[in-house]
């Protein structure tokens, strides 16, 4: 599919209407999932509550894809875990403050265009993976404390009303999205049955039970912390770790919503966005955070595809914590795990399972893999150990096809090769060889070969060095100009006559 480069018309009445209505939608979902990574983090609600507006009101502002979402995120927060508990959360706002810079500098290095490394099969494990931890997320909130405190599963009437208020905020997302177009069909979910659940009196667990949303306005302030090598050398790993985190969940999902929305984003300018957000969140005690993929697809579904949406999400959600706390805490909880169910289940690529008989095996092992370490974990390494594998199989592929055909010109033994010599394949080629017993004079055509790595000049280097011994000698024929450069490049650790 071919990406078209964004290109912005101007806001009628209807977009507006849509991108702000969306917006709603986003920040009305960002309230318990902010909170929740508070907890997670083990810093204060309103730590991941400014996060969540600070970096989601930076990020669509200055960030490189209109209709993404960014805010407090559960990758971040189970990293956050260890430095705040050992060394306090002044510590994890001055890491968060370091991260930022170092997205920054990733982003003036343009290093964002690096996601187009990442396999299509990555990217299906990646998106399957998330999908199951929004849902399994979800189920946290099916826990009520009993009398010593101890969060355990509900029962009885308590699971059957929270069941039936998640099923009826599904029924209607799925009605109300083949109706009505003009309001997003989760907003049209969460006031439906906000309202049955006050009318009717229903008794069930709500935004105001896990913690008060209401707060003032975070104020500017420099970590408390040492401004000295030993506090660098306790914030700096953990920063290198959230900047990374951070910037291949933004990236991963910059490029699912540049598919869906058949667009293209700027993934470098993403990085500039996000590190300047972090960056600011830091001074204003904000958690950091970066995309979050629920809420962009609720966003996008929801018909946003400007910056307006995120803007408005991140101004709605201050407007929660300054003055409609009273309001947002009414709300279901129940409702808020249905949206994030619908979420979970349109994120989930269903193509994988009609596509898996068609597909290499090596192909559908990789989602598999990545599915799995993103839910058992974490998002980052799922990502690097699903591009690690799939170089190694695409290595041993091409290795197996280096293609050697032997013959003879007079009293000179030609080797024609085909294909790409590199450290996947010089074994085969070495094995090609019989030295001993070759002819005096032999030549190694390279009109259908290329040579891509040191592994390659090494391995013509021990055939070379084989027939020199046997008291004969090697050229190389039909070099590529890039090849030749290369060889001429590494000409001092070989022994060869080259014939261009």
């Amino acid at each position: 599919m071919t990406l078209k480069k964004l290109k912005i018309s101007p806001l009628s009445s209807k977009i507006m209407r849509t991108e702000i209505l969306a917006g709603l939608t986003v920040a009305l979902a960002l309230v318990p999932e902010a909170i929740a990574f508070a907890f997670v983090a083990g810093v204060d609600p309103l730590v991941g509550l400014y996060a969540a507006f600070m970096v989601g009101l930076i990020t669509s502002t200055f960030g490189g894809r209109p209709g993404m979402i960014s805010g407090a995120t559960g990758g971040l927060a189970v990293v956050m875990v260890h430095l705040v508990s050992e060394h306090g959360v002044e510590y994890l706002f001055a890491a968060v403050i370091l991260m930022g810079v170092i997205q920054i500098i990733i982003g003036l290095l343009k290093l964002g265009k690096f996601v187009r490394m990442i396999p299509h099969s990555v990217m299906l494990g990646f998106v399957n993976g998330l999908a199951i931890v929004i849902f399994i997320a979800q189920l946290a909130q099916f826990k009520v404390a009993d009398t010593g405190g101890k969060l355990v599963w509900m029962t009885g009437s308590n699971l059957y009303i929270m069941l039936g208020l998640v099923a009826l905020t599904m029924i209607i997302i799925y009605t109300a999205k083949k109706f009505i177009k003009s309001v997003p069909a989760p907003l049209i979910a969460i006031i439906i049955v906000t309202i049955l659940v006050g009318v009717f009196g229903i008794q069930t667990k709500t935004v105001g039970d896990i913690a008060s949303v209401g707060g003032g306005l975070p104020k500017f302030g420099i970590p408390m912390v040492p401004l000295t090598l030993e506090t660098l050398k306790i914030i700096l790993p953990h920063s290198l770790i959230f900047a990374i985190i951070g910037l291949i969940e933004s990236l991963m999902t910059l490029t699912l919503v540049d598919e869906i929305t058949e667009t293209k984003g700027d993934g470098n300018k993403e990085c500039l966005g996000q590190g300047f957000a972090n960056l600011v969140t830091g001074f204003f005690g904000g958690m950091g955070g970066c995309a979050m993929i629920g809420q962009s697809m609720i966003n996008v579904e929801s018909g946003a595809r400007r910056r307006l949406s995120g803007i408005s999400a991140g101004l709605f959600l201050l407007g929660f914590i300054l003055f409609g706390a009273a309001l947002i805490e009414i709300i279901p909880i129940a409702v808020l795990v249905g949206v994030m169910f619908v979420v979970s289940i349109s994120t989930f690529e269903w193509s994988s399972f009609r596509i898996a008989k068609s597909i290499p095996k090596s192909d559908l092992c990789i989602i598999i893999l990545v599915s799995v370490v993103t839910v058992f974990v974490d998002l980052a390494i799922a990502v690097i150990s699903g591009v690690i594998v799939a170089s190694l199989v695409f290595a041993w592929e091409k290795g197996k096809r280096i293609d050697i055909d032997k013959h003879m010109e007079g009293n000179t033994r030609i080797y024609a090769l085909r294909g790409a010599l590199f450290f996947g394949s010089v074994r085969n080629f070495i094995d090609a060889f019989d030295t001993a017993n070759d002819a005096k004079d032999v030549v190694i055509d390279f009109s259908h070969a290329r040579i891509f790595d040191h592994s390659a000049i090494e391995a013509i280097n021990t055939v070379t060095a084989k027939y020199k011994k046997n008291g004969k000698t090697i050229h190389l024929r039909n070099l590529s100009t890039d090849c030749f450069a290369f060889i001429q490049g590494s000409k001092d650790i070989m022994e060869v006559n080259i014939i261009c």
